[in-house]
């Protein structure tokens, strides 16, 4: 999924330069400017998604909710469950035609709510279900 996202995207970016340095830039180097984009939006299309996948983590335990992610720079995050306030399952409509689902588990925290990506369905709605519980068991307010 990550790698179709990014391919279109680069897709996308790679026709708009290209078209750009075709109409805008005087010759010989509109070709070279063109190519030149298609090459980088090529090389960020294959790589990224594959650097992406290495990066990705998450784990639960009894106590927390640990995820790592980025590819260009990495956050790992700790979310104790005593701070836990709701967990959310999302699909995107590219994710639903292959089967992944996005896991967002939100916090009293100013860094926002951690996100668990391009889980299975199945497993996605095991890990709402879970953290659900573990959340629960943890007496206080989550404050």
């Amino acid at each position: 999924m990550w790698q179709l996202e990014i391919g279109l995207e680069a897709a996308a970016v790679a026709v708009g330069a290209s078209i750009a340095a075709v109409v805008w830039v005087a010759d010989p180097w509109r070709w070279l400017l063109a190519g030149g984009a298609i090459l980088a939006c090529v090389t960020v299309a294959v790589v990224v998604p594959v650097w992406r996948y290495r990066v990705h983590r998450w784990e639960v335990s009894a106590t927390a909710v640990y995820t790592q992610r980025g590819w260009w720079a990495r956050e790992r995050r700790i979310a104790p469950m005593s701070r836990v306030q709701t967990v959310d399952f999302a699909q995107g409509v590219l994710a639903r035609v292959f089967g992944l689902a996005t896991v967002t588990v939100t916090t009293a925290s100013a860094a926002g709510p951690l996100q668990i990506e391009g889980l299975d369905r199945t497993t996605a709605l095991a890990l709402v279900d879970e953290l659900t519980r573990k959340a629960d068991l943890v007496e206080g307010d989550a404050t």
